[in-house]
Order: C-alpha cells, then sequence, then structure tokens
C-alpha cells in the first residue's frame, strides 16, 4: 500500500473532491506505463489493485504474490511522479466520479442525510465538505486542477509505504530504495491543523424524503480524538462507545428496544483515528415511526452512565470485544496494511497501534465517567431526524 498525507481536508474553496478525483486519474498511465495499464498488468499477474480516499489521506494498493513486489513497487513509485492524464481521459472520468456520486449520494437518502449532518457538525473545519465532493464543484474539476494536487502533495516524503505478506524486510526496504528512494524530495505545503469553532448550542435538522420508508433519529456530540482536544479521552470513548451500542447487550439496545419498546434499532458509534476534531454518535430507527420519545430515553442511558458509569461485566465483556476485533482485523494482510498506514499517515506510530490492547485493557470506570461528562454535553450536540413523507407511498430506500 502506498498512503499519501492528503486528502478532502486539502483541497481549495469551490474545488471539493480534487484529492478523489486525482485519486481516479492516477490509473490513467504513465510514459512507461499507458493508459489503463496499470490495472491491466496487475491483473495479469494474478492480483487485484484498487484505492481510495478519506478526508485525511489517499491510499493505493495491489495484492499480488510476493515475486510480483518489484513490479507493483516499481510501477506505484513511477506514477508518484510521472503521471500522464489527457484532456480525453479528464472529461470522460470526471464524468464518471459524476454518476459516482449520483449512485451513492444523490439515489442514497441515508447518505444525503449524513452529509446534512456534518455540515450542520462542523461550523468551520474541513471535515463538513463531502470526500466526493458537492456535485456543483466535480462538474468544474480541471485537467490543470488535478495535475496542480498532484504536483503539489505527490512525493516520497509526503508518503508511507506499507508492505504485508511473504517478505523479509531488509530486502524490501532495498527495494525501496531503489524505487522510491530515487525520487528527489519535494517541498510540500505543510497540514494545516484545521480547528473547529466552539459550538455554544445545540443544532438541530430534519430532512424529510419521499423515498425514506422508516424515520430514523441521531444525535452526534462533538467529541476529541488521538490527534485533536483531550486526546487522553479517546481510549475510553472507543469502551464507552462499545458499551452503549455495541450490539444487542448494549445499554441502548436493551433499554430502547428490549425493555421500553420504543425502538427496533438502537447502537452508537465512534471513531478517534482523524487528524481533526471526531464525534460520538447514537442513532435509533423508533418504533412506529414516532421519535417523540426517543430523546429522553437516550439521555436517561448516558445520564446513569455519566453518573455512575458501567458495571465490572459491561467494562469486561467490551473490552475483551474490542480486543477480539483488532485481532480478528490483523488475521489478513489487508486488514494490517490499513491498520498501521491509517495510524502513521495521522501522526501515530508503530508502537501506538501495538500499545493499544494494553491501553483499552487499562480503561477503568472512573475513564468511562470521565469520558462520558466531558463528551455528552447538550451545547454540542447535532439532533438530526431522516423522516417519511406523509402521505408519500413506501420507497425504495431504507435509512
Amino acid at each position: 500500500m502506498a498512503w499519501y498525507k492528503v486528502g478532502a481536508t486539502e483541497e481549495f474553496a469551490g474545488k471539493t473532491g480534487l484529492a478523489h478525483f486525482l485519486e481516479h486519474l492516477m490509473f490513467k498511465g504513465t510514459d512507461k506505463v499507458p493508459s489503463g495499464e496499470f490495472s491491466k498488468t496487475v491483473s495479469r499477474n494474478g492480483g487485484q489493485d484498487n484505492a481510495f480516499t478519506s478526508s485525511d489521506y489517499t491510499a493505493y494498493f495491489q495484492q499480488v504474490a510476493a515475486d510480483k513486489l518489484p513490479l507493483v513497487m516499481e510501477m506505484e513509485a513511477d506514477r508518484m511522479v510521472n503521471l500522464k492524464i489527457a484532456e480525453d481521459e479528464v472529461n470522460a472520468e470526471r464524468d464518471v466520479v459524476i454518476e459516482e456520486r449520483r449512485t451513492r449520494t444523490e439515489n442514497s437518502p441515508p447518505a444525503l442525510f449524513r452529509e446534512q449532518m456534518d455540515a450542520v457538525q462542523f461550523l468551520s473545519h474541513p471535515y463538513r465538505v463531502p470526500v466526493i465532493g458537492w456535485m456543483r464543484d466535480i462538474e468544474t474539476l480541471t485537467r490543470a486542477d488535478a495535475l496542480g494536487f498532484y504536483k503539489l502533495h505527490y512525493a516520497p516524503n509526503n508518503a508511507v509505504v506499507v508492505v504485508v505478506g511473504d517478505v523479509e524486510a531488509d530486502a524490501v526496504k532495498a527495494l525501496a530504495d531503489k524505487t522510491y528512494g530515487v525520487i528527489p524530495r519535494k517541498t510540500v505545503p505543510p497540514r494545516i491543523a484545521s480547528v473547529e469553532a466552539p459550538q455554544l448550542a445545540a443544532r438541530e435538522l430534519v430532512m424529510r424524503d419521499a423515498r425514506v420508508s422508516q424515520a430514523s433519529w441521531v444525535r452526534t456530540y462533538a467529541a476529541p480524538s488521538y490527534q485533536y482536544g483531550d486526546s487522553k479521552l479517546a481510549v475510553p470513548a472507543e469502551v464507552l462507545n462499545e458499551i452503549l451500542g455495541g450490539g444487542t447487550t448494549s445499554r441502548l439496545y436493551q433499554t430502547l428496544v428490549v425493555e421500553k419498546q420504543l425502538a427496533i434499532e438502537a447502537g452508537s458509534s465512534y471513531g478517534g483515528s482523524g487528524l481533526g476534531p471526531s464525534t460520538f454518535g447514537i442513532s435509533v430507527r423508533p418504533r412506529n415511526d414516532d421519535p417523540a420519545p426517543i430523546p429522553a430515553a437516550v439521555e436517561a442511558v448516558i445520564a446513569e452512565v455519566a453518573k455512575n458509569g458501567v458495571t465490572d461485566e459491561e467494562l469486561k465483556r467490551a473490552k475483551n470485544s474490542l480486543k477480539a476485533a483488532a485481532i480478528y482485523a490483523r488475521d489478513s494482510g489487508e486488514g494490517l496494511a490499513n491498520i498501521f498506514g491509517a495510524a502513521l499517515v495521522t501522526g501515530r506510530t508503530v508502537q501506538d497501534v501495538l500499545s493499544w490492547p494494553d491501553k483499552i485493557e487499562a480503561v477503568t470506570n472512573a475513564d468511562i465517567i470521565a469520558a462520558a461528562r466531558a463528551v455528552f454535553v447538550p451545547e454540542r450536540s447535532v439532533t438530526g431526524m431522516l423522516l417519511p413523507v406523509p402521505g408519500a407511498p413506501p420507497g425504495p430506500e431504507h435509512p
């Protein structure tokens, strides 16, 4: 995997979606590898390849037999600095991205709802912008935009290469020196540590769509991450998330679905791995499409945890679940590469990854209480409802 320390947060005003657009164009070609031949070459050699873009990074990967590693590293290093794209290829690929946005976002009320929630959650931070970009911006992206962004950010000193598999470290290092090591460093713009404006009041979003057949209620709270805000709360927040919303034994599910029968689904979400601020989310699908009793029920659950903490059994079960998930993720080469790559391009270290299970194990009930009190502040929340249109026929889209 080749990870670049650039994502949607580095884009310019009016050019949202540029990082993702360039990711598509990176498969076009160089003088050595003709347009469209990169993936075909990988496939002919029994492998698979793809790429993905996030707010904080862009990553490219190949899965090949170990003896094909020199081939793919040479090709990856080649396109790091020698990308060639023709105007007609840009126009065609822009149409592909437009269709991708239309299919995955415009045609999906839940996806549109998540975009709106992000835009309401973040007043000033670039996380308020969708990675794929706003449609009006995608339609105006040009060859000059893509090549300019490429020349600014794609360089060996702005990338992390991760190799997982039947290889020897010294041999991989020598291969990296031979391929990436001969590429000159370049001056790369420093990553701007964007700061989110203080949230002083709770916000609310109500979205209705005729394609929605069941109501959804969501509340997100501004939260710290490993790299932003009170970072010591990130690990306890991960454990808190597992206790509150990790499956059918969680507090939210047991209270709202099983005991009070106010909902048919209830869960939570938290991720602290980004460079910027995070959110702690609670999502509920109300029974009978009636969200009215949901806020008070959710608030009662989190208030109880913030006041009295959790049981020893809950704490033990959450820790075991998180550590087991980490072990399972490392069972595959792809999982390992993603874990280490994402950490290294967002400011963490190999040791941070290796010590994570110990940090999870060290979380105490007092840590859970502290995290709950710090995160669940009403004034730093956004409550969203995705609702059917009254009287509209049931739509095919389920949030």
